[in-house]
């Protein structure tokens, strides 16, 4: 009985593939389309070469003298730009010295514990915390320094300077 159902299976199988002769069958290894040399032969040659499509011309900048200017940006007009990173140390009474990296960036200074901003002319003010502690810090950037005075909520005050790296 196994091998009747078996054969009308394989019949049937063979039928479909044969009354459908329009449906692509994919050979071993082919998984459809074609890139590069369509026209294979066993021996790999060709009798006449294939056309090439021409390249596209490469795009092509605009000259430097019409290419658009920008101003630099400053966050520190006065002085010179003071955008990039300082290294900021910190003295105070009765606590420790500290160190804390800031980023100014167009007027904008961020630190890992606080924020702040830099006008035109280098003066700073900024706040920050940590835990249950936070602190006002103000005072100027000139060039590549600069110092000022901070307060913190503990009744710790101090002096900080800065340095442009």
């Amino acid at each position: 009985m196994q091998n009747v159902i078996r054969f009308i299976v394989k019949a049937a199988l063979l039928s479909a593939i044969v009354a459908l002769p329009d449906m692509a069958r994919a050979q071993s290894g082919s998984a459809g389309g074609s890139i590069g040399n369509d026209e294979k032969s066993l021996s790999g040659s060709r009798t006449t070469p294939r056309a090439v499509e021409p390249e596209k011309p490469a795009r092509r900048s605009k000259p430097e003298a019409e290419a658009p200017r920008r101003a630099p940006r400053s966050s520190g007009g006065g002085g010179g730009n003071l955008d990039g990173a300082w290294v900021l140390t910190s003295v105070g009474t009765p606590c420790a010295s500290s160190t804390d990296t800031v980023v100014v960036t167009s007027g904008r200074m961020v630190g890992q514990y606080g924020t702040g901003q830099v006008s035109s002319n280098g003066s700073v003010s900024g706040t920050g915390s940590a835990g249950s502690l936070s602190w006002t810090m103000s005072r100027r950037f000139s060039g590549r320094s600069g110092g000022g005075s901070f307060r913190r909520s503990d009744g710790c005050a101090g002096s900080w300077t800065g340095s442009k790296q």
